[in-house]
């Protein structure tokens, strides 16, 4: 079994999960609101592509990913 990498961080009353998928697909942000509904995802094809789409669309800074 495959251990994929999750990074998550709130920001406001959303909270926003990263998560690997394999290397051929790439990382997910996913965007869910206050009631733990999925409201958008995104597909990039690293970590430091998706961290970098979530600071200019989202405001989030690389560092508040746990």
């Amino acid at each position: 079994m495959t251990n994929f990498k999750l990074y998550k961080t709130i920001k406001g009353n959303r909270h926003f999960e990263i998560e690997e998928d394999l290397p051929e697909v790439g990382w997910y942000l996913r965007v869910y609101d206050d009631q733990n509904i999925c409201v958008s995802d995104y597909l990039q094809d690293s970590l430091k592509d998706v961290m970098t789409f979530a600071l200019e669309e989202f405001g989030i800074e690389k560092d508040k990913w746990e």
